[in-house]
């Protein structure tokens, strides 16, 4: 259309366009598109061929055109093939898929000389396999042989639809359903294929296929499923029982075996119904279930069921197998029943039981060997299906017969055994004759004797049973009967006794043939009284009364005579004739009188029958029961002692009848009721317990005691000794230097002891105790020539012997005149005389007691009303300060000589003290060695007079093998221990330590004397595995490997050049600004800036040591070589990110080794100039090796960890000292230092 709308522009141009229709051909199908079939994957070529083509051809996919193109962009898969010149533009798809399954026509369009032409619809059929077919079928739960079930095949997207077919093991399912259904996508079908199976017994582990097909074009996809199908199994069969009839106690080895079934069989034993066994084994291979039994043949499997069963999950009913067996057994026991005794001429009836048998037994008797065969059998039905026999016997015994055997067999002709039972018999008869041994009835016997009767028997089966009897009544005492050869012999061992006199005494002997035979004797018996009995007709006996006591003596043979013992005594009472009495004795009666007192209370009166012929006697008592009133015991205490705190037992020995008797305590007066106080307790009503015992309760207690007779007391002193107390009699205790102090305490305390009291001294170290007394309750602890060491607390410790010891501190204090501190740092003063600072003069003084100050300048008494000058006094123990402070100091007026003179009771002392102007330091002094190891040295210093400034310490060496001395800064810049660190082993070194401030240094310390220290041998270190800890201890020690060394070294140098040139530039920065800044600056602002920067620089000089700040080690050791001081904190700053190590350097904890630097030089004019405090000049290292350890980072494991301590050998003014001197340091940093600090001399002004 394009082409036509060019031509229309006017009516004057059609003629022409007619000639150009009539002249061009028009285009037309060589080859039109056909239907195509092809399988997914595959190759699809649709022809299209166009004759005097002249228009664009292109192909359309179901109304889209795919391009113009040959490659056709955008689809992948399709392309324009053929020869273009001879028309041919053919679609050729590759790797056919489903999507491809639609309409194509192929266009050429209109042209100039054509119009456009479309071809015919092809259609492109793309065959689709199925996918891998599957069954629908619950094979989760076996199968049922004999049930039916429906298998279901589904060929999932196939095109066209697929066909399908079943196969049991090879066999091909007849009778199968087929339907389709929608697939996954559009144009796929799924086709499922229904058939109905009869599961058997003999499908169990065989397969199912299923196999789909769709196009010859494909093999058939076929999956299979394998059968699980359960089956009954066959029914058992026993092995190992050849016959029905066994013998008991024989084993059997029982098998049962079940073949088949699906599962195999489940097995069980039964015997009569009860379960045996339940145990089995399974044998997949072999398809068979077996289970074993182990059976012991008992009489009770006579008749027995042996049943097995087996059974599965789809067994209709068990399958069993059943044997019976019948067991031969014999009788369990034989018995012979009866009595197996008589006596001769008597029948004897016994009978022979066998037990339940199989079979029946047969039973024979035997009396020694003689058979008998008056007998009569009887038979019944017996346990486990047997049978018993019974088996009667009568037989008439003789004499003769007696110990014979008596035998019945019993005889099982099934299993040929013979069981037999014996017995003894035994035939009685009576004994033949008895007789005794005894005493003659004519000899008198002792009562209280043992005398022995022995009864004698022979003859007689069995031997006789011997009895006695003591007037016609048994005795069971009798001893146990023995045997001898010919009979038997029974003893009676009597203790004769009053009874046994003429009684009558019988021996009987007896046995089984019931006839007794006898024996008899009498014994004449001498006895004692066999009863006494006193008594009294009076109902009560009280002390003072006469009481008669009647003794009535028993029957005793001969007679006795009567006597009474009263305690010690004998007495001989009032006797009465004899009488007869039992046993055949006589009775004697006696009479006693007695005077009471209390001793008879309680006391036994004795009455004994006593007979010559027998030389003994019978006694009894009376005891007497006399009341009297209270009575104390001679025993009683009458001094108790007991210790404080615990209980005191004062005891009451009283006794009194009647026995309730009450008692009352009274102690000072005052009676002591129970329940007031709970202390008190009275542990057997009369006794006091006092718990918890105090000294109040010590004195006099009083006791009155009651009871119906009357009423009596006595008192007990109670003693109660405690622990001391002990308290000082003069405290604190005063004392002159020289003199001799008395320190005393006393002591509360009971019991008072020799050598009680000591003494102890409470200070530290050690001094000569004095002389230690006594008098009686004081203590004293005298010192003579005291001096200032006896000064201090002094214990004294009281102990009696009673827990816990007593002590008291006493204190001495010593007076002595003041002395006061004159080291170099009291006996100066530094501050501007400008008229602008204040001054503070400081004098301290050590004294007992008060010490007061007085103040002269320059020989004249200061006046302190002016306010220009104030004083102010510090008091600590026996220390004072006092403090002059000066406002507005001036040179001209202040810079003198201040007399400080302390003075109190016992003198006076005095001490010169010049205020001057701010200069450089004095000399430090006593320059010492602390310690040495290998590679490190330790020394110490007292620091001079630090010019009025905060000053700083450099400790200057060098050894032989040294071009110059190496100089390191004291850090922190305060201490007066320094460890020099990097040393060489066995080396000599020279030591010196000078001081520094703003305002210069000092000379060497002690004149320029120098240290001489050789370092020790280098100690041989064990080989250890090396960690990080043991690498930075070595790398601190200065053994740096040499390759770290160089790399130190020049980022040394770098930052060096770095600060170098910093410096240089920002100097002229400043100098140009100074020159060409502030508009109409004038020079007095210049200074003014210059004082306020110098102003500025002084109060910040502190160190980030002290701040803990995060710090680059190693540019702090740069700047610490560089500036020779103390950094400056605003220099950190600039240099804190330079580095990504960072360490913290607490305030007091850490001493950093620091790494020593060249010696400066300084040119020494005769005016020195003013120097910069954070510059050093150097002069120039030629060896270069000496720079090795200098910018070398220390990271804190190298720190020397001690603290700055106390120097031994100077005294303990020095810690005040360095007080009072941190006191003027700290004043010193109050106060901002500008440059009119330094001195007028040095600042061109006049004085």
């Amino acid at each position: 259309m394009d082409f036509l709308s060019g031509w229309i522009v006017s009516p004057s141009a059609l003629p022409f366009l007619c000639l150009v229709w009539g002249t061009l051909a028009q285009q037309a199908f060589r080859i039109e598109p056909s239907n195509l079939t092809v399988r997914m994957g595959g190759t699809a070529v649709l022809r299209c061929e166009v004759l005097r083509a002249s228009g664009t051809v292109q192909w359309v996919k179901d109304g889209l055109l795919l391009g113009l193109q040959r490659s056709l962009p955008g689809f992948p898969r399709y392309s324009m093939i053929g020869n273009p010149k001879r028309g041919q533009y053919h679609l050729q798809i590759e790797k056919a898929q489903l999507e491809d399954d639609t309409p194509y026509e192929c266009q050429a369009g209109q042209s100039e000389s054509s119009r456009a032409i479309v071809s015919g619809t092809a259609w492109v059929n793309v065959i689709i396999p199925p996918s891998s077919p599957y069954f629908e079928v619950d094979m989760a739960t076996p199968w049922v042989a004999g049930e039916k079930y429906t298998v279901t095949c589904v060929a999932p997207d196939a095109k066209p639809m697929a066909e399908i077919a079943l196969y049991k093991d090879g066999v091909e399912l007849t009778g199968a359903e087929s339907f389709n259904m929608d697939g996954s996508k559009d144009k796929l079908l799924n086709t499922h294929a229904k058939v109905t199976v009869t599961a058997l017994g003999s499908d169990n582990g065989r397969q199912l296929a299923c196999r789909a097909k769709n196009s010859p074009l494909f093999r058939p996809v076929e999956t299979t499923l394998t059968m699980s199908v359960f089956f009954p199994p066959q029914p058992p069969v026993i092995v190992g029982l050849e016959s029905d009839v066994v013998k008991t106690g024989r084993k059997l080895t029982l098998e049962c075996v079940s073949h088949g079934g699906n599962p195999l069989a489940t097995l069980h034993w039964t015997k009569n119904g009860k379960v045996l066994s339940e145990t089995w084994e399974e044998n997949i291979v072999a398809q068979k279930s077996r289970s074993v039994l182990y059976l012991t043949i008992t009489p009770a499997d006579n008749q027995a069921e042996l049943c097995c069963e087996s059974v599965n999950l789809v067994s209709l009913l068990p399958s069993s197998v059943i044997r019976k067996i019948t067991v031969l057994f014999e009788p369990a026991e034989v018995i012979l029943l009866g009595s197996f005794t008589a006596v001769e001429g008597q029948e004897l009836n016994v009978g022979c039981f066998a037990s339940s048998s199989n079979p029946l037994v047969q039973i024979r008797w035997w009396l020694g060997y003689k058979e008998l065969n008056n007998t009569a059998v009887t038979t019944e039905e017996g346990d486990n299906g047997g049978m018993t026999t019974m088996s009667n016997m009568t037989h008439r015994v003789s004499r003769e017969e007696d110990g014979l055997k008596l035998t019945c067999e019993a005889f099982n002709k099934g299993t040929y055994f013979s069981k037999t039972q014996m017995t003894k018999l035994t035939v009685y008869y009576p004994p033949q004759k008895v007789w005794l041994e005894a005493p003659p009835q004519d000899v008198p016997l002792h009562a209280g004797n043992k005398t022995r009767l022995t009864c004698f028997s022979t003859g007689g089966n069995p031997t006789g049973a011997l009895t006695w009897f003591k007037n016609a009544k048994p005795l069971t005492y009798a001893t146990k009967q023995t045997s001898f050869d010919r009979g038997v012999a029974r003893d009676l061992v009597l203790l004769l006794t009053a009874s046994d006199n003429m009684a009558a005494f019988r021996c009987d002997a007896t046995n089984e043939a019931k006839k007794t035979i006898s024996a008899h004797t009498k014994l004449l018996v001498q006895f004692t009284a066999i009863s006494m009995t006193i008594t009294t007709s009076q109902e009560e006996l009280r002390r003072g009364q006469t009481v008669t006591l009647e003794c009535q003596a028993g029957s005793s043979n001969p007679k006795a005579s009567i006597s009474w013992i009263l305690g010690p005594q004998r007495f001989q009472g009032l006797e009465q004739p004899p009488r007869a009495a039992q046993y055949g004795g006589v009775s004697v009666l006696s009479s006693l009188s007695l005077n009471l007192s209390s001793q008879h209370h309680n006391q036994k009166v004795i009455c004994q029958a006593y007979s010559p012929v027998l030389i003994e006697g019978t006694n009894t008592f009376f005891k007497l029961n006399v009341l009297y009133p209270p009575e104390f015991s001679p025993h009683q205490p009458t001094h108790v002692q007991v210790v404080e705190d615990e209980t005191a037992a004062i005891p009451l020995l009283v006794s009194a009848n009647p026995e309730e008797v009450s008692c009352v305590w009274l102690h000072r007066k005052e009676v002591l009721v129970k329940g007031w106080n709970l202390r008190y307790h009275w542990s057997d009503e009369y006794s006091l317990e006092i718990k918890n015992v105090t000294r109040t309760d010590a004195g006099v207690y009083t006791v009155m005691c009651e009871n119906e007779e009357g009423i009596n007391q006595t008192s007990i002193m109670l003693d109660v000794q405690y622990a001391p107390g002990v308290k000082a009699e003069k405290e604190p205790v005063f004392v002159n230097m020289g003199e001799t102090a008395d320190l005393i305490c006393v002591a509360d305390a009971n019991p008072i002891i020799p050598d009680m009291f000591s003494w102890k001294w409470l200070g530290e170290g050690e001094v000569e105790m004095g002389e230690e007394t006594q008098e009686d309750e004081s203590g004293l602890l005298t010192i003579h020539d005291v001096t200032r060491a006896h000064a201090g607390i002094y214990q004294c410790t009281a102990n009696n012997g009673i827990a816990p010891p007593a002590s008291v501190d006493v204190q001495l204090v010593v007076q002595f005149k003041p002395e006061l501190q004159k080291g170099a740092q009291w006996r100066k003063v530094a501050s501007r005389g400008d008229g602008t600072t204040t001054a503070e003069i400081v004098c301290q003084a050590d004294g007992i007691p008060r010490v007061d100050f007085s103040w002269e300048k320059n020989g004249l008494h200061m006046d302190f009303t002016n306010p220009r000058y104030e004083e102010r006094t510090v008091r600590g123990g026996s220390f004072h300060t006092s403090t002059v402070r000066v406002v507005n100091v001036t040179a001209a007026h202040d810079y003198a000589v201040f007399s400080c003179t302390a003075l109190n009771a016992l003198g006076e002392d005095k001490l010169d003290i010049l205020l001057v102007s701010t200069s450089h330091p004095d000399p430090p002094s006593s320059f010492r060695q602390v310690s040495v190891t290998h590679n490190s040295v330790t020394v110490e210093w007292i620091p001079g007079f630090n010019g009025g400034l905060r000053q700083r310490f450099r400790v200057r060496y060098h050894w032989d093998q040294s071009v110059s001395f190496l100089y390191v800064d004291v850090f922190p810049p305060r201490a007066t221990t320094f460890t020099v660190t990097d040393l060489q082993p066995a080396t000599t070194y020279n030591f010196s330590v000078n001081a520094l401030n703003a305002m210069g240094e000092s000379g060497y310390a002690d004149n320029n004397a120098v240290l001489t220290i050789t370092t020790k041998e280098r100690p041989e270190v064990e080989e250890i595995p090396a960690d990080d800890d043991s690498v930075s201890r070595t790398i601190g020690a200065g053994e740096l490997p040499v390759y770290l060394t160089v790399v130190f070294t020049v980022v040394s140098g770098v930052l060096l050049v770095l600060n170098s040139l910093g410096c240089f530039f920002g100097h002229r920065w400043k100098k140009r600004r100074g020159q060409t800044g502030g508009g109409g600056g004038s020079v007095s602002d210049g200074k003014r800036n210059e004082e306020e920067g110098s102003s500025r620089s002084t109060i910040n000089n502190s160190n980030k040591y002290e701040s803990r700040e995060k710090i680059n080690a190693a540019a702090q050791h740069t700047l610490l070589i560089e500036s020779g001081s103390e950094t400056d904190s605003n220099v950190y700053e600039s240099y804190a990110a330079e580095s990504s190590q960072y360490y913290y350097y607490p305030t007091v904890d850490y001493m950093p080794a620091l790494s020593p630097h060249p010696e400066e030089t300084h040119r020494r004019d005769v005016t020195h100039q003013p120097v910069d405090s954070h510059s050093h000049v150097y002069e120039d290292v030629r060896d270069g090796g000496l720079h090795q350890g200098i910018t070398a980072s220390s990271p804190p494991s190298s720190f020397n960890h001690r603290l700055p301590h106390q120097w031994n050998n100077w005294t303990s003014s020095t810690d005040h000292q360095q007080s009072a001197e941190r006191a003027r340091d700290s004043a010193d940093v109050r106060q901002p230092q500008r440059v009119p600090d330094l001195p007028f001399e040095l600042r061109g002004e006049l004085v």
